[in-house]
């Protein structure tokens, strides 16, 4: 299982039949079925494209692009945010960090082992609470504009 979860952290895009090639090449007497459970059991599945990722869901709403015409040149004025996972011995662990466009400073950051709303909020209201409200505060596909927030 370190083998696994060594080689993993290496390759994360390496399914059941490409780990065992893996450890069967490095001298391990290793077969589909046992990687499978070993895998199974450490709760690890290879990152690799999906179909149809990029489509919207039914009802799902998709607002405007709203940072294509005007020039951001002021502090304040947009925001974005992004998560990302850092990958541990045992897990991961997720990132969200609040950056000004502008300044290009992170405003507010938190790390979380659970990949929960409750934290991101609370980052965002950090934020919010120490640097005020921007007008537009993009994250990935998902843009608001602010004016009309109640925090």
């Amino acid at each position: 299982m370190r083998l696994i979860d060594e080689q993993f952290l290496e390759t994360p895009f390496f399914g059941v039949r490409q780990m065992t090639w893996r450890l069967r090449n490095d001298g391990h007497l290793v077969n589909e079925k046992r990687i499978r459970r070993l895998m199974r059991l450490t709760a690890l599945m290879p990152i690799y494209q999906k179909p149809n990722t990029s489509r919207p869901g039914c009802g799902h709403k998709t607002n405007p692009y709203l940072l294509r015409g005007p020039r951001v040149d002021r502090p304040n004025q947009v925001w974005c945010s992004d998560i990302t996972y850092l990958p541990m011995r045992r897990g991961f662990l997720y990132l969200v960090a609040i950056m000004d466009w502008h300044t290009r400073k992170v405003l507010a950051w938190r790390i979380s082992n659970t990949l929960e709303a409750d934290f991101c909020v609370e980052t965002l209201n950090e934020a919010l609470h120490q640097f005020g409200t921007p007008e537009i505060m993009n994250t990935d596909s998902h843009m608001m504009v602010t004016s009309s927030w109640v925090v």
